[in-house]
């Protein structure tokens, strides 16, 4: 198409592209309009398709054929406009008419945020330092404790005790703020168990010494960033009754609870097991830390100018995924944001950080994947379809078939294009060995997050 493209830069971010388009364009566009829109309407005394353009502006206005002709054109001039000038929007194209009379050139404007400029830096042979943190007996024996607890006898306290720590007990309460009951502020045989802090502030400490049939007030103030916002901040007094105490009785760690508890027959080989564990899991952990290092090197070296419109972009989609995720345990955002006490200016600030992170690491993924002419063949696309099928328990034809109608099938294919480029960083780093490749395809699956997996204008 005969045009004409001009490139103007309306602040750091936003561009204007003036395109003018050649006059017997607009005349073969004014054409196609007639014809269309003869197809589209009915007049008495005319067959469809076949309304002379004289009756149709007639009956319609010239307005609606010039209308109907600049659309089109915009729609094609403006997709080769973009090809030709290499550029990729990241927000919607917002076109403005210049100039669309017939027999001259066809004006407009076009104004959008592109996808900024790129410039990779070093990503190949760079080094993070593991650090493996050791595992101490203190932790193992932390471990060991939280079994016993686990498989803790809870029995009734005897006559007169108190209330002490790690005791289960139940209550009667009830909250006033400034001698008014609030909503949800009253309960009957409330179970709590004592230095769990489910309850605000020091409510639990307040009960130890109490014993059965003792009554209590508790003073307590309600953090400021409480769910229920008619609550927040505010000071509460709540009568509370003590109705029952039941201790915990640990088991003793010997080699009689190890042969209940685990298929090992001895204390020291349960530790020894324990400790083996840990350690592996530490490693694991270094492993995936000193990656994302590399990763957040490769992220540092590139150099590109972030427009913030495509941070809110991300934090959108990051919010609607939550949104899906809380439908699927029967709840919604809305909910979700009453129970956090969160309001949608403080989750988006929430999720600013990471949205920002992953913006980057998905530009620099997918600049890394262009630079190694790194692609995704048929079988790499099979495969991710019949994991998705496994995931949601459905056929993966009927999973193929609804990402082709939906036009998703480009974006899982970035998705796994960005994961191979992630892979390709890691094995490149240095001291990286092929040893160490089977531990980057774990890493670079754990660390690839759903939000990380969409389009350039996402």
């Amino acid at each position: 198409m005969a045009m004409n493209i001009t490139e103007k830069k309306i602040d750091n971010y936003e561009l204007e592209l003036t395109i003018e388009v050649d006059a017997a364009e607009f005349s073969k566009a004014i054409k196609r309009a007639v014809k269309m829109l003869a197809d589209r309407v009915s007049i008495p005394g005319f067959r469809k398709g076949k309304i002379p353009q004289a009756i149709l502006e007639q009956r319609l206005g010239k307005g609606a054929i010039v209308e109907e002709a600049s659309e089109y054109l915009i729609n094609k001039s403006s997709r080769e406009a973009l090809r030709e000038k290499n550029i990729i929007p990241v927000t919607e194209t917002r076109p403005k008419i210049v100039t669309n009379e017939e027999g001259k050139n066809f004006v407009y404007t076009l104004t959008f945020t592109p996808f900024p400029e790129v410039k990779l830096g070093e990503y190949k042979n760079l080094d993070a330092e593991k650090v493996v943190e050791p595992v101490t007996d203190e932790q193992v024996a932390e471990q060991l404790e939280q079994m016993r607890a686990h498989h803790a006898n809870l029995i009734e306290a005897a006559a007169g005790d108190a209330v002490a720590d790690g005791d289960f007990i139940t209550l009667d309460y009830t909250g006033t703020i400034d001698g008014e009951k609030f909503t949800g502020g009253e309960a009957k045989d409330q179970p709590l168990e004592i230095g769990s802090h489910k309850f605000i502030g020091d409510f639990e400490e307040q009960l130890i010494g109490a014993k059965v049939g003792d009554e209590r007030t508790v003073k307590v103030t309600f953090p400021d960033d409480y769910h229920a916002k008619d609550l927040a901040g505010k000071e509460a007094e709540f009568a509370c009754k003590i109705n029952s105490i039941k201790h915990r009785e640990l088991p003793e760690l010997n080699d009689e609870f190890v042969k209940k508890v685990s298929t090992f027959k001895t204390l020291d080989e349960y530790k020894a097991d324990i400790r083996k564990n840990m350690e592996a899991n530490a490693e694991r952990r270094a492993v995936e830390a000193q990656r994302q290092a590399v990763i957040d090197k490769a992220v540092d070296n590139m150099t590109v100018d972030l427009p913030p419109v495509m941070i809110e972009n991300r934090i959108t989609q990051m919010i609607r995924e939550l949104d899906a995720n809380l439908q699927t345990q029967g709840m919604n955002i809305e909910q979700y944001m009453a129970f956090s006490g969160l309001d949608q200016e403080k989750l988006r600030e929430d999720y600013r950080e990471s949205a920002h992170k992953n913006v980057l690491t998905d530009i620099l993924l997918e600049h890394v994947a262009d630079a190694e002419k790194i692609s995704v063949n048929e079988q790499e696309l099979n495969l991710e379809i019949s994991m998705m099928a496994q995931m949601y328990r459905t056929p993966p034809k009927q999973i193929a078939k609804y990402l082709q109608e939906s036009g998703q099938l480009l974006t899982v294919a970035d998705t796994i294009r960005r994961r191979k480029a992630m892979k390709f960083i890691l094995d490149n780093m240095a001291g990286a060995t092929k040893s160490d490749e089977v531990k980057a395809d774990k890493v670079t699956a754990d660390t690839v997050t759903p939000e990380q997996s969409t389009d350039k204008d996402s």
